[in-house]
């Protein structure tokens, strides 16, 4: 539904991103991660038609975004990290007005204004001016907009940001229910909004992609070598010294009746091992569990200089594409 080709911009010589490549499947979330000014909104306005690209292909639903604008902006509904409200119309005047100029028929306008205002839970200010409205409601009628003729796209910049958490809970719901019937890609550098909302994540940094997975398999892939985390009764040190032992553990620490086990990468499964040598050494088990780096590990792993290798993160990672 949506493919990117060698996208690049410029402003002046600086180059705002470089050489972008992805694709989003239809009925998809997609969250576009990067900190604060990695390219996230460059590359959105350039989907959207509302800037032009140095170089590079980017077609949404078929039509190429250069080449067939109009096209592109049927198919296409833009949330800008400002809502684009006009605040001395109400609710209904502005989606109508919206609706009008996507050249939904008169004959379908109250129909497709009803529908975006039901779908965003904006029944009960319909009738109210946008102007009086709170800033999470402000942020509905934006979504309402974006909805209200029917795009096959959503192209969502920063949907939550300046939210409260009750709003923020009530955003990612109404996002996650449009799944299926719309494709959509959200851009954002709040870490829990992607792991809420999307089914994928693509890492930018510095204008350029650095990775691109589902949640799991990043964080697998990034993972250098699996912890276990056992608590047990007795953390005896002859039991300890027999945890050392097996094969495929790095490194064993203790921390009270906490252990700590590092496996070597691309170590087998051996976590019945370990939990029967501890109970053979009469260590008394009573929790057990793998751990992994969160997102936000991963998220600082891609997107930070590498000091000490002389390589910077921001450089294409080919084993994660």
């Amino acid at each position: 539904m949506i493919q990117v080709s060698h996208l690049t911009k410029f402003y002046g010589p600086r180059p705002a991103i470089q050489d972008l490549n992805f694709s989003v499947n239809r009925g998809e979330i997609v969250g576009f991660l990067g900190p604060n000014g990695a390219g996230k909104s460059t590359t959105m306005k350039i989907l959207t038609g509302f800037m032009p690209a140095s170089d590079g292909i980017a077609k949404i639903a078929g039509f190429d975004v250069f080449d067939q604008p109009t096209e592109v902006k049927r198919n296409v509904g833009f949330l800008p990290e400002n809502p684009p409200v006009y605040t001395e119309m109400t609710v209904r005047d502005y989606l109508e007005f919206a609706a009008t100029l996507h050249q939904v028929p008169r004959s379908e306008l109250k129909r497709a204004t009803d529908s975006a205002i039901e779908r965003t839970g904006l029944g009960d200010v319909r009738n109210r001016l946008i102007g009086n409205l709170s800033k999470g409601y402000r942020q509905r009628v934006g979504l309402a907009q974006a909805l209200v003729h029917l795009p096959k796209v959503l192209i969502l910049d920063e949907p939550t940001v300046g939210l409260d958490p009750k709003q923020i809970i009530e955003i990612r719901e109404l996002i996650k229910s449009l799944a299926g019937d719309h494709t959509v890609i959200l851009s954002s550098h709040i870490l829990p909004e992607v792991t809420a909302t999307c089914q994928r994540i693509i890492v930018i940094n510095r204008g350029r992609i650095v990775a691109e997975d589902t949640i799991d398999r990043l964080t697998t892939r990034m993972q250098k070598g699996l912890v276990y985390s056992m608590v047990v009764k007795n953390p005896m040190d002859d039991g300890i010294q027999a945890l050392r032992q097996i094969d495929g553990v790095s490194h064993v620490s203790a921390s009270g009746s906490k252990l700590t086990m590092e496996l070597r990468p691309g170590s087998k499964e051996i976590r019945d091992q370990i939990v029967e040598t501890a109970v053979t050494r009469r260590m008394g088990v009573l929790e057990f569990s793998a751990e992994r780096l969160s997102l936000e590990d991963v998220f600082l792993e891609l997107t930070t200089v590498e000091e000490n290798s002389g390589r910077s993160s921001t450089e294409p990672n080919t084993a994660l594409q």
